[in-house]
């Protein structure tokens, strides 16, 4: 009796320096995009890019930091990724580089900020505000009030 096909799955730890260029080889190998998907695993963010070819699923694992997390955006290879990194942007708080469709954290309304990721919320919360006059307003800039 032969193996059934749908039931193949590899998942591959890549780091995030060399997600780009594994999404991307993947493509050329006539890979469709399946799903994006994260979890929160204590200070760390786990990321889930699933692709489909032939019945089989690959799998990509990558890490990053839950405070800072950042990856670069994969929709230069697949543009319909946008909606997956958008609602992980709202929900875990990641920053993804290089965005096609960007809704700058604002793809759901929510209730209170990265839900799933609390400690990107409170990363944010530490970054102190500019001094009063320290900032200028880019109008009064323009209008010759500013450097």
């Amino acid at each position: 009796m032969s193996e059934r096909k749908d039931l193949i799955q590899e998942f591959v730890s890549v780091p995030a320096a060399e997600l780009l260029e594994t999404v991307s080889d993947i493509k050329t190998k006539g890979y469709r995009l399946g799903q994006i998907c994260a979890t929160t695993l204590d200070d760390v963010l786990e990321v889930l890019y699933s692709f489909e070819k032939d019945f089989t699923l690959k799998n990509l694992k990558v890490e990053t930091p839950a405070r800072s997390a950042e990856l670069y955006s994969v929709t230069a290879i697949y543009p319909p990724a946008f909606i997956y990194e958008n609602e992980i942007h709202d929900l875990f708080g990641i920053t993804f580089k290089n965005l096609a469709i960007d809704f700058g954290g604002h793809f759901f309304k929510i209730a209170k900020e990265t839900p799933w990721n609390p400690q990107a919320h409170e990363a944010r919360e530490e970054i102190p505000e500019a001094p009063e006059g320290a900032r200028k307003d880019p109008e009064e800039i323009q209008e010759g009030g500013g450097e």
